[in-house]
């Protein structure tokens, strides 16, 4: 019989790259991953993880178990939802990134709105920086969005790599670089706009979009070349490696609460995203 809840480490230490970063995440100290790693191995009877003093992998054991994890932990929340009736009650108010909510977000919304129909969810999608603020000032509970890499405001649910993208066959770049972007204050825009300054490269803006949709049309157009997460790099969209273009930084995806004690709606809703992170970036 395997622990869910020793699954759910796992899958967050696959993730995360690491027992510590996994502890950031699910809020429990290392030694506690380690200890519940080291459990599910003898559950299972088999090495899941590849460990060296830099490195942590997946064994083929490993592989297999993140497969068999997700649908265990698929049919034990469809079973919990079956057997359950939600009490919860309340409006949350919820606002999400734009690139957040073209990715699985919305179906884990769904999800969520399900199992506790006594919630009255209200979604609010924006920029991260516009939507912090409007926590801040009471209009939001909770929102799912990003921070740089060193600020410390929210908890942590992955860290991507930023990268350039554009359809593919994209040229190189000769001259200024044309740039497709959100307005400011963006921090996907001011990432690239910090490393552009940083190189001494001058760029032109072809086109800017508070929408993903509007970015993605733009650059599919070929009209320039966007800064995005990779692991939600819209559809048709490639990586350009492209040596003459400076290196990006990684950007964070966090939940912000506007309370330091959570309600019992966001607490359901933090858990449910939690639990489904993986669901929510491609690897």
């Amino acid at each position: 019989m395997l622990d869910p809840e020793l699954l759910r480490t796992f899958l967050v230490v696959e993730r995360a790259g690491g027992f510590t970063a996994a502890g950031r995440v699910l809020g429990l100290r290392q030694s506690t991953v380690s200890g519940h790693i080291a459990r599910l191995e003898k559950a299972a009877g088999r090495t899941l993880l590849r460990r060296d003093t830099r490195n942590l992998g997946l064994t083929a054991d490993g592989v297999a178990m993140v497969g068999f994890a997700r649908a265990i932990l698929d049919a034990h929340g469809q079973a919990e939802q079956y057997f359950s009736h939600s009490n919860l009650t309340g409006l949350l108010r919820f606002g999400a990134s734009d690139d957040l909510v073209a990715s699985e977000l919305p179906d884990i919304l769904l999800e969520f709105r399900r199992s506790h129909p006594g919630v009255d969810l209200e979604l609010t999608v924006g920029l991260s920086e516009n939507l912090k603020t409007r926590m801040e000032s009471g209009e939001l509970d909770m929102v799912f969005g990003k921070r740089l890499p060193g600020e410390r405001h929210g908890e942590l649910v992955w860290r991507d790599r930023l990268v350039w993208a554009g359809p593919p066959g994209t040229a190189g770049i000769e001259g200024p670089v044309p740039l497709v972007t959100y307005p400011a204050p963006s921090l996907t825009r001011h990432i690239m706009l910090r490393s552009l300054e940083r190189e001494g490269r001058l760029w032109r803006t072809t086109c800017v979009s508070d929408s993903q949709l509007g970015l993605r049309a733009a650059a599919l157009a070929g009209l320039g070349y966007i800064v995005h997460a990779q692991s939600l790099l819209p559809d048709g969209l490639v990586t350009i490696d492209d040596p003459r273009l400076p290196d990006l930084s990684d950007l964070e995806f966090v939940l912000m609460h506007r309370r330091g004690h959570r309600s019992r709606p966001e607490q359901a809703l933090r858990d449910a995203i939690v639990a489904n992170a993986d669901r929510l970036h491609r690897h």
